[in-house]
């Protein structure tokens, strides 16, 4: 057996870039699916939606922009459902199509991406592996939004200019800007990355007729079908506060910089003592403080705020991107402009720094990889938790019925990797929909059902027991 040779650095790193991505597509599937992620935070409401076979009733008709998920993960979840009457495999199911999404949309760029060198197959690889390990476990929508920007972007700038070719990049573009309403940044992104190719490009003209064409699909669609009032102020909320940078101020973040600081700092020293082996040795030296960190000071777990960090998703994936078209576009010669210096920078990068970029890239890797074992570790206790109370008799008859217990008892250590708004839901599936008790966070001042709708499914025929869902329809009907 021979060992792969490379012919410099940039082919390590790019090697490096491509693997890493790829076995962080495939790890999501098996990590998600063998722990059960699709059932964390809201997915645990949007897990019970599928299982009592009303995703649209119960939410989506109040998030009417973000139907790709809808239609791509949910509905085919809820049909299976329907078909087989089994409610668990519809949430696996729903997992798997979720999960899938990264892997699908690594494929899918791979296929049409004619850049040299597929350089945009690359940073999609990159982006993949350095971002989506940010958000892994939360049903964020943008975690479709990034996998459905890469190929969107390949297929805008590579795509036949035929009908077919037009057609491709309109679905694309039309997936990508109902995945989420921060993905229109990510459309908007694309036609300016075109814009290398000059204003008056046939692929640039068409990008952004689509775009325009799918904007106003997507203002037509939030006029047609609003949310709810309950929902209008919290979507607003939400909204507001989407791009408040007070949301990056969280240890994982801190944590990821202080490695990118301190590996640079470390490595600029090195470098006078050992020029040819500063690379590895700043590495090691990071590595090891990073052990004794995990193993000394860390009690931290990085949970909660995997919602909050979508928004790293709509700030950095453009950059990306525009970084793989600027390469793409000058690799083709169809740049309608110069930098000064380019050629220079991406010279120097790929000669001399490509090295130290593959150990920064390890170490950024291995911070992922620590910080989502400790997730996965931590909410396979707190599900065990819930479920024990689940189907337990403590009782606390103060929340509101005597069927209700208070989720202040699991050990507040466990109760990081809680999501108030959908505990109840979790512990329902985790019963297997027919809890003794319904698991309530006493904090929780969020209610996603009302009286009438959880009424409406209670007494609906359904393929979940009847036990579960009369326990949701008291708990919502205290509320709303």
């Amino acid at each position: 057996m021979s060992w792969p040779t490379f012919r410099s650095g940039a082919d390590l790193l790019r090697a490096l870039a491509i693997g890493t991505g790829l076995c962080w597509s495939v790890a999501f599937i098996a990590v998600a699916l063998g722990y059960g992620l699709e059932l964390y935070a809201d997915g645990a409401m949007f897990s019970y939606a599928v299982a009592v076979q009303d995703v649209w009733a119960f939410h989506w008709h109040n998030i009417s922009g973000r139907m790709s998920v809808f239609f791509l993960s949910l509905l085919p979840a809820e049909t299976l459902v329907g078909l087989t009457g089994n409610p668990g495999a519809g949430i696996v199911v729903y997992g798997l199509l979720f999960y899938l999404a990264p892997l699908a949309g690594l494929i899918g760029t791979f296929a049409a991406d004619r850049s040299r060198g597929r350089i945009i197959f690359v940073y999609a690889c990159c982006s993949t592996a350095l971002l989506c390990p940010l958000i892994f476990g939360f049903p964020t929508e943008m975690w479709l939004a990034h996998a459905v920007f890469w190929p969107a972007l390949a297929v805008s700038h590579y795509a036949k200019r035929t009908a077919a070719g037009t057609a491709l990049v309109f679905v694309l573009m039309l997936t990508l800007a109902f995945s989420h309403e921060g993905a229109l940044v990510l459309a908007f992104a694309i036609v300016a990355t075109l814009a290398a190719r000059g204003l008056r490009d046939a692929s640039f003209l068409r990008a952004a007729v689509i775009l325009v064409v799918v904007l106003a699909m997507a203002a037509a669609v939030k006029i047609m079908l609003p949310p709810d009032e309950y929902y209008a102020g919290v979507l607003l909320r939400a909204a507001l506060h989407f791009f408040d940078f007070t949301i990056f101020q969280v240890r994982i973040v801190v944590l990821l910089f202080a490695v990118l600081g301190g590996y640079g700092v470390i490595f600029l020293l090195l470098s006078r003592l050992a020029p040819e082996r500063a690379y590895l040795y700043a590495a090691a030296i990071v590595a090891v403080m990073l052990l004794i960190y995990w193993l000394r000071f860390d009690h931290a777990i990085h949970a909660s705020s995997r919602y909050y960090l979508r928004t790293a998703l709509v700030i950095v994936t453009p950059m990306f991107g525009a970084l793989a078209a600027l390469g793409a576009v000058s690799g083709d010669d169809r740049l309608t402009f110069r930098l000064p210096g380019m050629v220079r920078v991406m010279s120097a990068l790929r000669d001399r720094a490509a090295m130290p970029l593959a150990a920064t890239f390890m170490l950024l890797t291995l911070v992922h990889v620590v910080e989502t074992g400790k997730f996965v570790a931590g909410w396979a206790h707190y599900r065990a938790a819930v479920a024990a109370l689940a189907v337990g008799d403590a009782s606390d008859p103060a929340l509101g019925d005597p069927h209700f217990v208070s989720s202040d008892r699991i050990a507040a250590e466990l109760n990081r990797l809680s999501w108030f708004s959908t505990t109840p839901y979790l512990s329902v599936v985790l019963a297997n929909f027919t809890p003794n008790r319904l698991v309530i966070d006493p904090a929780g001042n969020y209610f996603w059902l009302s009286c009438a709708t959880a009424t409406a499914n209670e007494e609906a025929v359904r393929a979940a027991s009847d036990a579960g869902r009369d326990l949701i329809r008291l708990y919502s009907c205290l509320h709303r």
